[in-house]
């Protein structure tokens, strides 16, 4: 799917009220709050499906990394964040792609696409179960943690009866469906926070709390 007008204007029509942009600055304080918490230093991050830049823009400010690089498929979005200011310093190394997830998993492998962070907030839900198998790999060999959010087959009706919204665009899965696809290749170490299993496991994770770890 293109991603273009209608999807934006009928799934973020008040963009203020959805997760990840109202929130967004409530996200990062999470998110460098934790790492912090475990010594960790976060050097680089990606925004795979940045959307408006509302989080990825909060992110990067926060944790002012050498390198970040968003990847957005939607040119409407993608035209939209670029109006923001989205670099904080100009020292960052910033790269802004107009492609998908799975033309980014598909480009040829070199260390300039390994991040320490990376965010993927509600963007699984739009791939297909292929596209899933085959992307989830490559992200675990090229990102060390992962910020996840992914709406399941519950959470997706809660939002028709809750919210009378219906997302015409996403797929219906089960939270065992992500856990066993997802939990090949990383380690849940905390709420919306994966763990590669390219890089780490019991004995080798930065991560001390290993009675979380699932």
């Amino acid at each position: 799917m293109s991603f273009g007008s209608d999807y934006w204007e009928s799934n973020y029509s008040e963009p203020k009220t959805m997760d990840g942009i109202g929130n967004a600055k409530e996200h990062t304080a999470y998110l460098k709050s934790f790492f912090e918490l475990e010594l960790i230093d976060i050097s680089s991050v990606i925004d795979l499906g940045f959307g408006y830049g509302y989080l990825f823009q909060k992110v990067i400010k926060a944790f002012l990394p050498y390198k970040a690089c968003g990847v957005e498929p939607s040119e409407y979005a993608y035209a939209k964040a670029l109006k923001r200011k989205l670099k904080p310093v100009e020292s960052m190394k910033l790269e802004l792609l107009n492609e998908t997830i799975q033309s980014w998993c598909a480009r040829k492998e070199h260390k300039k696409l390994r991040f320490d962070l990376g965010l993927c907030t509600s963007v699984f839900q739009y791939l297909s179960d292929e596209d899933l198998k085959i992307v989830l790999p490559i992200l675990s060999q090229r990102i060390k943690y992962l910020y996840l959010t992914v709406p399941t087959d519950l959470e997706l009706e809660r939002q028709v009866e809750d919210l009378n919204f219906k997302d015409e665009y996403a797929i219906k899965r089960s939270r065992e469906f992500y856990r066993e696809i997802i939990g090949e290749h990383f380690t849940n170490i905390s709420s919306k926070i994966w763990e590669s299993k390219f890089y780490f496991n019991e004995e080798t994770t930065l991560f001390t709390e290993l009675l979380y770890r699932s």
